[in-house]
């Protein structure tokens, strides 16, 4: 299309909107639904809603849900896989809603991530789960369902380690933290030095000082700037938002966070809490600014209270946060509060 007939179509457009796309920033429609707590010995059920899960791995996700004293429920499909994905959409989508609808099942808990949730987002029951309010568990690409369950139900759900994977004492304390404690604190530098790690991506700091109060929202950068643009998007005005990811180049980082900033409310937000970016170092040949740079940049520049280094992400140990609950941030002394009981 020319210049000048360009023009002539956007006159009467108004300048907010003139060269630039609308902007989705939808907040969940409804009040904030909590969970009810799940009680000893109760049913958790298994799903795989993204990549394939080895046998191997689902045997140990069994082993670990029961040493937290419940019972492993397998979805119906968890061993199928169709190239990188753990199943058809419908075989993935069949044992969600299956293990919502289920009055037996009390936590649903997620084997693993990899790619494949979003594809389910528009096809969710939404009426189902909203009336059959369950926690849900996981990290890394179940940032998707999280925040589809946050924008159309309202529902709290948990970011946090798959069953899955090697499960230590740090795990099972923050994960039965959320149901054993009504409200709790997360100090970075206490953290790091339980965790007894001397790698560089693991070094807790302040990027800006300052205090933020708000709800609690967030995941894996890579799936929250996916997601803008989609209705299941999230509105991060007076949030405090968590991000981490992992196998990302600074420059890839610099971008995503570039376009969570042109697309969305990102810079809104009350403040940021910046989980462990693992294995996000350029290569010496690279010709890079580093992790910290990027991250001290981007952040720096919005100016609100920011601190690296929670531990959460593509790490062997990490803690449990619950999606929508209020939370504090004191960026100076490097903690994160849980200020409500995200259960009923």
């Amino acid at each position: 299309m020319k210049r000048r007939e360009f023009s002539r179509l956007t006159v009467g457009v108004p300048l907010a909107l003139a060269g630039r796309s609308a902007m989705i920033k939808k907040e969940s429609v409804a009040p904030v639904l909590k969970p009810r707590k799940p009680s000893p010995g109760s049913r958790w059920g298994l799903i795989a809603p993204g990549s394939p899960v080895p046998r191997k791995r689902i045997e140990l996700a069994k082993k670990n849900v029961s040493s937290l004293g419940f019972e492993p429920v397998l979805g119906k499909h968890v061993d199928k896989e169709l190239g990188f994905l753990a199943g058809k959409d419908e075989e993935r989508l069949e044992d969600i809603h299956a293990m919502f609808e289920d009055d037996t099942i009390e936590a649903i808990w997620c084997l693993r991530g990899g790619y494949g949730c979003t594809r389910l987002l528009p096809l969710l029951d939404y009426d189902l789960i909203r009336q059959n309010p369950k926690p849900l568990f996981g990290y890394s690409d179940i940032t998707a369902l999280h925040h589809a369950l946050w924008t159309e139900t309202g529902l709290i759900s948990f970011h946090g380690p798959i069953p899955a994977a090697e499960f230590g004492l740090y795990n099972q304390e923050h994960l039965t933290k959320t149901w054993t404690e009504n409200t709790w604190s997360i100090g970075l530098h206490d953290a790091h030095r339980k965790l007894g790690t001397s790698r560089r991506e693991f070094r807790s700091g302040v990027i800006h000082k300052g205090i933020a109060e708000g709800q609690l929202i967030g995941g894996n950068l890579t799936l929250l700037a996916a997601m803008v643009g989609t209705p299941q998007s999230p509105s991060y005005t007076n949030k405090i938002v968590f991000i981490e990811d992992v196998g990302e180049k600074p420059y890839r980082i610099d971008r995503m966070i570039t376009q969570l900033s042109q697309g969305s409310d990102f810079k809104e937000a009350a403040g940021y809490v910046l989980g462990i970016f693992n294995d996000c170092h350029p290569e010496k040949e690279d010709k890079s600014l580093s992790l910290k740079e990027t991250l001290g940049r981007q952040f720096q520049a919005i100016g609100k209270p920011c601190v690296y280094g929670l531990p959460i992400g593509h790490i062997e140990e990490q803690v449990t946060l619950p999606q929508g609950v209020q939370a504090g941030l004191r960026a100076d002394d490097l903690v994160l509060e849980i200020l409500e009981s995200p259960f009923a």
